[in-house]
């Protein structure tokens, strides 16, 4: 698997992709023709998002997508949906986007497993299928971050938390995403044998809510002195856990450690505080941007190829084209270093209120 050192710079245009576009920049429209095209000003390119409750994906997924596609070819255009965590809207909304005249659809899909229909969907019309994020193993092209590393990660920052040893809650993501998986086998490869695990769970929706329901039905188990660890497979879920166990009388500066995923300023924020130990930071930019010069070329009816000017390799990845990226670990030591110095959020996003204190103590201003 070809890896990719991870950078939320702007990525350099590619050569091609510019001249994909400048081929097209005599103006037409596509006159509605929808199914595959042929590379015609004016090219439509679906993106299918999964669910809001995740806030990486209206707030960074999407715009960054968009402004890539607009800077690339600015006479495409984006048809944008989002499933709302419901498989059967979500086909329908590929139907949708395929009957408005898609040339190519970006889909991240709500089950990795059962969206191979729709796939076939628009494979049927000649339209090629980049699965972002999510593996689609009958998709055109993938892309996503090592995730089984992403796992391993947290497993393995976790343990340096808790010194080692001790006994964790584990909390993982829904069972129809495929990534949730590899997070999991990840995550056991490095705390199996290590830790003893009280309770295991996998959140049918990542939601927050039910994180800190389940972790509050837990506390009715354990005491939460029993608890030295919570594996959050995201900082949704984190957060939720947090809730919980403040909710039942731990102290702030009395939480265990607790792992997460994203980036969220709120997890930032935490974490500078001491309230979360570690979140994983996948650099959203270079995913969201990749999809969307490969998606613009296969929109000009060009063939992706390694852009080279990115540092960005196709390689192969259960039989799918794909760019994979490597995800960082961001604790309170490297705040400034990762998130911030790469231009994901600006210090006055992070610093507010009650954080302010606790950014000037890590050097952040």
């Amino acid at each position: 698997m070809a890896r990719v050192a991870a950078s939320a710079a702007a990525l350099v245009l590619s050569t091609a992709f510019l001249a994909a576009c400048g081929a097209n920049d005599d103006g037409g429209d596509d006159g509605g023709d929808g199914g595959g095209g042929d590379g015609a000003s004016g090219a439509k390119i679906a993106l299918l998002l999964p669910e809001s409750k995740t806030t990486r994906y209206e707030t960074f997924d999407k715009p960054l997508f968009e402004a890539k596609v607009a800077e690339l070819c600015e006479d495409c255009e984006v048809l944008y949906y989002n499933a709302d965590q419901d498989e059967a809207k979500q086909a329908q909304q590929m139907t949708t986007a395929l009957n408005d005249g898609a040339n190519v659809v970006v889909l991240d899909p709500v089950n990795g497993a059962g969206a191979t229909g729709m796939v076939e969907e628009a494979q049927g019309q000649d339209v090629p299928v980049i699965a972002y994020d999510r593996l689609i193993t009958n998709a055109d092209y993938y892309m996503s971050f090592d995730n089984e590393t992403v796992g391993k990660l947290q497993g393995e920052g976790l343990l340096e938390a808790m010194g080692g040893e001790g006994a964790i809650l584990m909390l993982n993501g829904a069972p129809s995403d495929p990534n949730a998986a590899q997070f999991k086998t990840g995550a056991h490869s490095a705390l199996d044998g290590n830790v003893d695990i009280l309770e295991e769970y996998d959140n049918p929706d990542w939601s927050p809510e039910n994180a800190q329901q389940w972790t509050s039905d837990q506390l009715s188990k354990y005491d939460p002195s029993e608890i030295q660890g919570v594996y959050a497979a995201n900082d949704g879920q984190a957060g939720g856990v947090v809730a919980a166990l403040t909710g039942a009388g731990v102290a702030l500066d009395a939480l265990p450690p607790i792992t997460g995923q994203d980036a969220e300023v709120a997890a930032i924020q935490r974490i500078l505080a001491g309230e979360q130990a570690l979140t994983i930071y996948k650099p959203i930019p270079i995913e969201a941007e990749t999809a969307a010069e490969v998606a613009v070329a296969l929109a000009n009816g060009d063939e992706p190829g390694a852009t080279s000017d990115t540092g960005i390799d196709q390689s192969e990845y259960e039989g799918v084209t794909s760019y994979i990226f490597d995800p960082i670990v961001v604790t309170a030591d490297n705040v400034a270093d990762t998130v911030i110095a790469d231009g994901f959020y600006d210090a006055a996003d992070i610093c507010t209120g009650d954080y302010v204190d606790d950014c000037e103590a890590a050097g952040i201003s």
